[in-house]
Formats: C-alpha cells, sequence, structure tokens
C-alpha cells in the first residue's frame, strides 16, 4: 500500500476514537527504516489502547499489514507499526516527556572532524 494512502486511512482512524494532538513527521530522509511517524494523543489507558485498536482494524479493512503493536498491556504508550509508518499513541504525560517531535523533526548536525596537526608529523 502507497505510504500517503496509509497515512491517510492511519489519521482518520485516530480521528474516528477523537485522538488529539495528530502530528504526522516526514522521517524519510532521517531514516531508511520507515517514511512517517505519527504521533498522538490519548487522554485515557483505555482511549490509547482504542486508538491503536482503530488503526490495526482500519489498515486491515483496507488491506494493509499491521507489522506489530506493542505496549498494550499498560496503555500508556502503545505502538503501532505498519511498515512505512510508525503511529505512536501516547498519554499526555509521556508524550511531553519523550518529546518525540523534537526528535524527529530536527536533523542531527555532525561536528566537523578537527583535523589533529601532530598526527602528521
Amino acid at each position: 500500500m502507497q505510504t500517503a494512502k496509509l497515512q491517510k486511512i492511519a489519521v482518520a482512524a485516530l480521528e474516528d476514537i477523537k485522538a488529539k494532538d495528530i502530528e504526522v513527521l516526514n522521517t524519510s530522509k532521517l531514516t531508511a527504516m520507515f517514511d512517517r511517524v505519527i504521533i498522538a494523543t490519548g487522554d485515557s489507558n483505555r482511549q490509547v489502547r482504542s486508538l491503536a485498536k482503530s488503526v490495526h482494524d482500519k489498515v486491515k479493512e483496507a488491506g494493509g499489514d499491521v507489522i506489530g503493536i506493542e505496549g498494550e498491556e499498560s496503555g500508556e504508550w502503545v505502538l503501532v507499526d505498519l511498515g512505512d509508518i510508525v503511529v505512536h499513541i501516547m498519554q499526555p504525560a509521556v508524550r511531553e516527556y519523550y518529546n518525540l517531535e523534537e526528535l524527529w523533526k530536527t536533523v542531527p548536525k555532525r561536528p566537523k572532524k578537527k583535523v589533529d596537526e601532530k598526527a602528521d608529523e
């Protein structure tokens, strides 16, 4: 399934269960592992689990693959792996603490290597 279609299905599934602060980040230039990160907030353990189930069910109904789901036991942070897209659904305190948006929005700058002048001697 194309990434754009998969993204649309995942976001719609989150909106159906009233996820808050849905953010889609394009990570295709940052990692080869996946093309998008979707981050959303649920107000309770039950809502976080319901949001993850909604994403799972809607993707499956559309013929997409769900690689796996992690974190359903606690319901504080559930990750849904859709292959090209990774969906993070978190409670507000967890989302604020880990601040994934900041992690994936910025490209870390690599420090320039200093030339050791003495190494040439």
